[in-house]
């Protein structure tokens, strides 16, 4: 892409980038493969670990290609040399702020302001917190939510687990490695798949499952995680959990605060909405990944969905050179 245009009050060493990506998971890894291959000059910021949520899974048997299965350390790494082996940069620091200021947009970042032609959001979500007594005070001290980081920490301890689908599943399973027992919490039924839900009971000697079970406060003494209090829903009965640590895997939060005032437009959840071409509110600025609204939160579709944004941003990219900015899609269908 033409890097001729100058940054205005920046002066001429500071071209704008044709895109910036913010955030470095399989969405973004994905979509500087693309756009690098098609000399689109694209640099990622990344405020965390490369990979994201998907480099701090401890196996991936459901992508494609890999029929054993893959770390999901060694999938993420795999992703950023590839995209990077094509000319993509990736820096970390954290985008604070995102502005529209019509053919470029200014990104405030903890390294000084950039400036794109084009934008991509994927900066897929963060673990959800349950937000119960003890909850922040234990954090990293009896309290988790990546197993894959903290798992070892509980080698023949007790756990309780709180959640009942996917991520709480796939995560107890993980943990049998290296727990004595886990309880596992589940507000209401386990909404974990059929597959998952099977793996649990090949696990029964290690995980007893309580239906119906609300958490309501961790405790601790001198320092430590010693019991889990909540309450039976069936019974109404107070109940406890003796254990040396929590692990609390209750959905993910969008990494969306940095959007404020930037017109982009976000659901009833935080989640970014966008068109049919992946595109937001604000024409230039695309989104995909974890963090679009209706995504499905699997590695494979949004590494799909990463691809996709890359075609839809270099079309946008070559009718700004063709003539006037297209105006922004209005009124497409959701993709959900």
């Amino acid at each position: 892409m033409d890097q001729t245009q100058t940054v205005e009050g920046r002066g001429s060493e500071k071209l704008p980038h044709d895109l910036v990506i913010v955030g470095a998971g399989p969405a973004a890894l994905s979509a500087a493969l693309y756009t690098s291959r098609e000399d689109i000059e694209t640099l990622l910021f990344e405020k965390g670990a490369i990979g994201g949520l998907a480099a701090v899974t401890d196996w991936v048997d459901n992508y494609p290609g890999f029929e054993k299965g893959i770390s999901g350390l060694e999938l993420s790494e795999q992703m950023r040399k590839q995209a990077e082996r094509f000319g993509a940069k990736i820096e970390l620091g954290e985008v604070q702020k995102i502005e529209d200021q019509g053919k470029l947009k200014k990104l405030t970042t903890t390294e000084g302001d950039i400036y794109a032609k084009t934008v991509l959001i994927a900066t897929g979500s963060e673990y959800k917190k349950i937000g119960v007594s003890g909850e922040d005070e234990y954090y990293a001290r009896g309290v988790h939510y990546c197993a894959t980081c903290d798992g070892a920490f509980f080698r023949d301890k007790k756990l309780v687990v709180i959640g009942g689908g996917n991520s709480a599943a796939q995560e107890s399973i993980f943990l049998t490695k290296f727990a004595s027992h886990i309880d596992m919490l589940v507000r209401s039924s386990l909404k974990a798949s059929d597959v998952l839900i099977k793996e649990l009971v090949k696990h029964k000697d290690k995980i007893t499952i309580h239906l119906n079970t609300t958490t309501d406060a961790i405790v601790g003494q001198d320092g430590k995680v010693t019991k889990v209090i909540g309450t039976d829903k069936n019974s109404g009965q107070k109940v406890e959990f003796p254990t040396d640590g929590v692990f609390v895997f209750v959905g993910l939060l969008p990494n969306t605060k940095f959007t404020e005032d930037s017109g982009v437009e976000l659901d009833e959840r935080g989640f970014i909405k966008t068109d049919i071409h992946l595109m937001t509110r604000v024409a230039g600025i695309f989104c995909a990944g974890d963090v679009r609204s209706g995504a499905t939160l699997q590695i494979a579709s949004a590494t799909g969905e990463g691809a996709t944004a890359a075609l839809m941003i270099r079309e946008y990219l070559e009718t700004q050179e063709r003539g006037p900015l297209p105006q922004p899609v209005v009124g497409h269908p959701q993709l959900y």
